[in-house]
């Protein structure tokens, strides 16, 4: 059963006798001769169009169509919206299947929607005789078109590629910095960790000689314990109150004859042991044993710090591994189901040094929003060029929002920053392919053409942008659902 809101209005039309003096006056064809023009309305058709739908944008372009009188508007689908191109009564203007003589080089379909405001009259031409037309009197002019064409085409894809390939080398750099720095880290604990263990094993050596009795080693035992489970709700301290606390414990091991306390009261600190915890420790052990407990004490606090880095430091790998693999969606379908939050978030992660510190970043999600059907990688792809061109617009020192809402039926992602904006005169260029205003050999100009394409050709969304001083938004909104692939 066809739904009939869904089908455009019929258009009625009706044959006319076509005349070539009347065809010879628009200026598309006001060059051909007189044998030229015969073969026009030999081969095609004067057709009279009622107001209403000529063509639909996505259908198979079986007709090309010259304006001889009347009216029409040229749409573009944009999301969920038909976006108006052009409006013109001017004889001669044309589309429809103009891009035939190209045959199955590309798809041939129409890639806009024309419809008529009052009853108008086109010259009407099949298709495949309009190739024909083209190959058979403009052959020189047909290699030109088809050479500028796909050369074209083939500019943008190669210059897409690279830019592409400079930012996933941009992103490597970082990933491998950050990287570097918890893994280095984790080497290092492990290697302070390999000595404080050792430590450990020899004031067990001196325990098994006697020095502690039963129910001095059981006391001990137990602030073991209790020391490893203060390291793991530790406070954090400013500067000046751990500087004040170390000296507090510093002049206590000093009283108490323990040599070099200053070099372990730090440990103490940080685990959140003050004196009060270390006279419960002094009242439970013999003068002449308890330096031996307190550094042992010592050694236990140290280990589970860290045990404690080691674990921060492999759980940052983990973190940014994963984060990788959700950017790149290796492994992953093309096409796939995803939370928006989860890719925005991989590429915050992956951009975190590019971003650097003097930019604040606030994200503002809704949680509530569905899961979306996209190409992940792609939208990925899109997210870096946007937020890369924030920092850029701030010169490393602002904020970046990151925010996503619900939008009649379309999921909104805002990327927002506090640059000095766009101008007025270059805002409507900067979708142009190649255009940029940044220094030759910083940017090719096609990051925000490839943006505009995967968010607007490949997924029926919009990218718009708004710009003032201290405040441009871009706005990417994506139907909550996608059409299938095959639509």
């Amino acid at each position: 059963m066809t739904d009939d809101a869904s089908v455009p209005p019929a258009v009625t039309r009706e044959q006319l006798p076509c005349d070539i003096d009347e065809l010879r006056r628009l200026f598309l064809f006001e060059k051909l001769d007189s044998d030229q023009l015969r073969w026009l309305c030999e081969h095609g058709r004067v057709e009279l169009f009622e107001p209403g739908t000529v063509y639909a944008e996505g259908a198979a372009a079986t007709c090309f169509y010259v304006l001889i009188e009347g009216a029409v508007v040229l749409t573009r689908r944009v999301g969920g919206d038909d976006v108006e191109t052009n409006r013109t009564a001017q004889p001669g203007v044309y589309g429809g299947a103009w891009q035939s003589y190209l045959g199955n080089q590309v798809p041939q379909v129409y890639n806009n929607s024309m419809r008529v405001t009052v009853p108008s009259r086109f010259y009407v031409l099949d298709a495949a005789l309009f190739a024909q037309m083209m190959r058979e009197w403009f052959p020189m002019a047909l290699h030109l078109l088809e050479g500028l064409f796909f050369g074209m085409h083939n500019t943008q894809q190669v210059i897409g590629q690279r830019e592409r390939l400079l930012a996933l080398g941009s992103l490597s750099a970082g990933l491998t910095h950050e990287l570097n720095n918890p893994a280095a880290a984790a080497v290092r604990a492990t290697s302070t960790l390999r000595e404080r263990v050792s430590g450990m094993r020899r004031k067990l050596g001196l325990i098994a000689d006697g020095a502690y009795d039963p129910h001095t080693l059981t006391a001990l035992i137990h602030m073991q314990e209790h020391a490893a489970e203060r390291v793991a709700k530790a406070p954090t301290l400013t500067p000046l109150e751990a500087s004040d606390r170390e000296d507090e414990v510093s002049d206590w091991m000093d009283d108490h004859g323990i040599s070099s306390g200053w070099d372990i009261a730090p440990t103490f600190v940080a685990a959140g042991l003050d004196v009060e915890w270390l006279d419960r420790v002094a009242a439970k052990v013999t003068g002449e044993t308890l330096e031996g407990a307190i550094r042992w004490l010592g050694y236990t606090i140290e280990t589970e710090q860290l045990m404690n880095e080691i674990e921060d430091s492999t759980t940052r790998i983990s973190t940014l591994v994963a984060a990788a693999k959700q950017y790149s969606q290796m492994d992953r379908a093309a096409y796939q189901t995803v939370d928006i939050h989860e890719l925005l978030d991989s590429t915050l992660i992956m951009l975190a040094r590019k971003i650097g510190d003097g930019v604040t970043v606030v994200k503002d999600y809704d949680r509530t929003l569905p899961k979306i059907p996209v190409y992940a990688a792609e939208l990925n792809q899109v997210w870096t060029n946007l937020i890369d061109n924030a920092v850029a617009a701030m010169d490393g020192r602002g904020t970046l929002t990151v925010r996503s809402l619900f939008d009649r039926e379309h999921l909104v992602v805002e990327i927002a920053d506090t640059g000095a904006g766009i101008p007025p005169e270059i805002r409507d260029r900067i979708f142009e392919p190649f255009f940029t205003t940044k220094a030759v050999g910083e940017g090719t100009g096609l990051g925000l053409d490839i943006s505009w394409r995967i968010v607007v050709k490949k997924h029926h969304g919009d990218l718009t942008v708004s710009s003032e001083p201290g405040n441009t938004r871009f706005r990417v909104r994506l139907p909550i659902r996608q059409p299938s692939r095959a639509e």
